[in-house]
């Protein structure tokens, strides 16, 4: 009888393996880092192999406490967007993966944005035209790479986002690999109809995408074939991109229930149900998930490019702290932010602004600065930006957030927690299991094949660690807000 569930959590900086029990507890973990790769200012790429190998590295550390034959089924989540386009015989790649931090796609965007606007896809896809997703970055590959174009329009070439490449090897690679991928990465490339859940015809043509080199789009919770290798005859039966599988994994199944993810980047999502919300104030209209032949759940996503990543940038390239919990430590021997803003738009802005062309800001220098101050202005950008979306999602939704679940690497650091309660004026809410994207892609998996019989069993898992009340004064928030919103609009219009 199997007793666990199992997740292939592949993320922007490294990749893992967990394992869990039937009520959602951690049994098994192993974690690799991959190399970051920037080969011009503003690109960004990962070798798809190395991920592979790290892939096959942490699934076998994992299998040191449990047997496979204990395993369940075994989901997957991705970095989303991160796209990657390989030969379907060897299941080698062309190029390297562009990641969807990468901008070089921006000349492509504004060609296709000078013919109807930045919003010109966004009533059939909910995005707007923007170097984060994955369309642009493979018509990029295709105009780019010597011989690609020919070789997709024959069918030898192959597009996935990271999860459709990953299930693709898990399943045997060039050896009858299972070229799948769920609706929640499809509505990730721009290419997808939100109502039709299926590749819309008109976008591939005007981006030049060949229909061939497309994955079959699945439900996030279902079997898509069985795995090779070191899980070998496991299904493989859940997919969500990393911030649907997070909601998922807090358990956020009723139609205004939210939650907010701290890692390289934030991702805010509240879940509207069946419903197609239109976002009038620059969030993501997405796919949140699908079980099996059940109705589709849709949700808002406010997306933010650079949060956790600030906080690498410090220890990598200052060398301001030597690793990432430091901050904290440097963020309290000072008592506030000695008047600096700092506005990492490092790639652009995203959410609720979509400005490409902007760049990271330090706003508010005095002789009185100190590099404590600057790492307290880091983590207090990461919470002003999550204030932004939440306004953004009270305006769409019309529905005011009460309270906000949170996960992710930066959620142990408390002096951010409380801060964010207080820009907020809501609590804060941390579960027991933090890493709620594996555990969402592990019960996406189970559900797939009867481990768990319904979504309510998974609620009865979740549980509360620890909740942070906000404390501010109502004007000094509001105060704060007003400097914070004039250091972001310095940031505008950098780049012409």
């Amino acid at each position: 009888m199997a007793q666990y569930a199992a997740a292939v959590d592949q993320g922007t900086t490294s990749t893992r393996f967990m394992v869990f029990d039937h009520g959602g507890q951690v049994v098994s973990v192993d974690q690799k880092e991959h190399e970051q790769i920037y080969p011009k200012p503003g690109w960004v790429e990962h070798d798809p192999m190395e991920i592979w190998q790290r892939t096959q590295e942490v699934i076998r550390a994992g299998l040191d406490k449990v047997k496979a034959s204990d395993i369940a089924a075994v989901g997957v989540t991705n970095q989303r967007e991160t796209t990657v386009v390989w030969e379907r015989s060897s299941g080698r790649p062309v190029y390297n993966a562009l990641v969807w931090q990468d901008t070089r796609t921006d000349q492509i965007c504004n060609e296709l944005a000078s013919d109807g606007g930045q919003d010109r896809f966004r009533a059939k896809t909910g995005l707007p035209i923007a170097t984060y997703f994955s369309g642009p970055k493979i018509k990029w590959i295709l105009d780019n790479v010597d011989g690609a174009r020919a070789k997709a329009e024959n069918g030898e070439l192959i597009f996935g986002n990271i999860d459709t490449f990953v299930i693709w090897q898990l399943t045997g690679g060039a050896d009858g690999g299972v070229h799948v991928t769920d609706v929640t990465n499809a509505s990730r490339t721009m290419m997808m109809s939100l109502e039709t859940l299926d590749w819309d015809e008109e976008i591939l043509g005007i981006l030049d995408v060949p229909r061939a080199m497309l994955p079959e789009i699945r439900a996030s919770s279902e079997v898509y074939g069985e795995a090779k290798g070191d899980l070998a005859g496991i299904p493989v039966a859940g997919d969500l991109g990393d911030q649907q599988a997070a909601l998922f994994g807090q358990t956020c199944f009723s139609v205004g229930e939210a939650k907010n993810t701290y890692g390289t980047g934030n991702f805010l999502l509240l879940n509207t149900g069946n419903e197609i919300v239109a976002s009038k104030s620059g969030l993501l209209t997405t796919l949140a998930y699908k079980i099996g032949d059940q109705q589709a759940v849709y949700c808002l996503e406010g997306a933010i490019a650079i949060t956790g990543a600030l906080v690498q940038w410090l220890r990598d390239n200052l060398g301001l702290i030597s690793s990432a919990p430091e901050v904290e430590d440097l963020a309290k021997t000072v008592d506030d932010n000695g008047g600096v803003y700092f506005v990492p738009a490092f790639s652009g802005l995203f959410a609720p602004y979509w400005k490409g062309n902007a760049r990271g800001v330090i706003a508010g220098l005095t002789r009185y600065v100190n590099k404590g101050h600057i790492a307290r202005a880091a983590l207090e950008a990461t919470a002003w930006q999550t204030r932004e979306v939440v306004d953004a999602m009270n305006a769409d939704s019309g529905v005011d957030l009460t309270s906000l679940k949170v996960d992710g690497g930066m959620v142990q650091n408390e002096l951010l927690m409380q801060f964010q309660a207080d820009v907020l004026d809501v609590p804060v809410i941390r579960p027991t299991v933090a890493e709620t994207t594996s555990l969402g892609a592990a019960y996406a998996a189970g559900l797939a094949v009867g481990f768990w019989s319904e979504v309510e069993d998974l609620r009865a898992n979740w549980g509360k660690d620890k909740e942070w009340q906000p404390k501010m004064d109502p004007q000094e928030r509001e105060k704060e807000y007003a400097f914070w919103k004039k250091a972001v609009t310095r940031t505008f219009d950098w780049l012409d």
